[in-house]
């Protein structure tokens, strides 16, 4: 009987052992070479604090609309989605949502931007009703209640302003007119005047007149929140604006690590440890006993 312990408690141990070394070299490799392109930057993500079950009726709806969302991705870059059985009450309610690439983006990038959202957005939000991600290139949300889609939400989701520039009107004037010109972006635009380069874009379920409104907002809290910074992002509900001057983003960013990688690793070593931790647990206790 000792002896069959004894060999149940060292598989136990190079099970465990084996496990503890993948996962260490999965986060590895997450953290120390990131995604390759900027388009999978992480952004921002919220989540909902409602939850849902396990295996849940509601999971499943969630799992077609994601699959729905990577097959879709590869011929559009906007499409909204209404999975289930039209129940309005969670967990049994249908899932709405919708993804959106950035405009410029070629198809097959919107789609692995796609899908790296789809891969991500359980690991950020695990079991939520309600969740968003939003990455350098593309946009993921999901809700168990249709209220969201067409409607205008100004909302600040995300902000970021570099440092400020000083005693440049010439700057200050082509920043102007390239955020004037964004304002009239009709879903999504490029501008750039002189050294100054920007672009904005909007939520494809969004009426031009609400689109306009969006942009027009974006661009205030640009100005509000980030002065007369030499770049600066604004993200709201349902759309965003950002300029730069050129080349900021190139020397600004060059050892900017994805975050989202630096999440998954984190989030995988936790697991690891806690696997390792269970296992220990039970061989002490089998040996006590």
């Amino acid at each position: 009987m000792l002896r069959s312990l004894q060999l149940d408690s060292n598989h136990r141990i190079i099970l465990a052992l084996r496990l503890s070394s993948l996962l260490f070299f999965f986060s590895s490799v997450l953290s120390a070479h990131g995604y390759p392109t900027r388009a999978n930057i992480f952004i921002y993500a919220g989540c909902s604090q409602e939850k849902y079950q396990p295996n849940s009726p509601f999971e499943g709806n969630l799992n077609s609309f994601l699959t729905s969302v990577v097959s879709s991705s590869s011929e559009v870059t906007y499409n909204s989605f209404a999975i289930g059985n039209g129940s309005s009450t969670p967990p049994e309610g249908t899932i709405y949502g919708l993804y959106q690439c950035r405009g410029d983006l070629h198809p097959i990038d919107c789609s692995k931007c796609v899908a790296r959202s789809v891969s991500q957005i359980g690991l950020v939000c695990p079991y939520a009703l309600g969740a968003s991600l939003q990455l350098e290139g593309c946009y993921l949300r999901y809700e168990h209640s249709g209220d969201f889609l067409g409607k205008l939400d100004t909302s600040l989701r995300y902000r970021k302003c570099s440092k400020a520039v000083t005693n440049d009107v010439e700057f200050f004037r082509r920043r102007d007119d390239v955020l004037a010109d964004l304002q009239t972006a009709n879903g999504f635009r490029v501008s750039s005047s002189g050294l100054v380069e920007g672009f904005a874009q909007c939520l494809g379920d969004l009426t031009l007149s609400d689109c306009s409104s969006c942009l027009t907002d974006a661009v205030g809290k640009l100005k509000n929140l980030c002065g007369s910074a030499a770049a600066a992002d604004v993200f709201l509900g349902q759309c965003y604006a950002r300029y730069w001057a050129s080349g900021y983003y190139d020397e600004s960013d060059s050892s900017n690590d994805d975050q989202v990688g630096k999440s998954v690793a984190i989030i995988v070593g936790v697991f690891g440890g806690l696997a390792v931790l269970v296992v220990l647990l039970s061989i002490c206790k089998k040996v006590a006993g």
